[in-house]
């Protein structure tokens, strides 16, 4: 009679044990995953920030590139325009 009763109350304190064991790890493991989310969205969001950036700066290269280009172009067609005007 002893063994069955000790039975019946072993899977209760087991089901407790287990529970108080896991409950901490669980609480402890979200805690951690909140602020390595939050520091992995906030690498994300430097990382877009300093692509944009990059971007912009290409963009403003590229058109100043390009506006050195057109000058050049104008200069070649006003020195071209000067030695089609001076008679030979």
């Amino acid at each position: 009679m002893l063994q069955s009763q000790s039975k019946k109350m072993l899977l209760p304190l087991a089901v407790c044990l287990m529970s108080l064991v896991l409950s901490p790890v669980t609480q402890a493991e979200g805690m951690e995953t909140g602020s390595i989310a939050a520091r992995q969205a906030a690498d994300q969001k430097a990382a877009l920030a300093k692509k944009a950036a990059n971007r912009q700066k290409a963009a403003e290269e590229k058109q100043k590139a390009a506006q050195a280009q057109a000058q050049e172009a104008q200069k070649t067609v006003e020195e071209s325009s000067k030695n089609a005007e001076l008679p030979k």
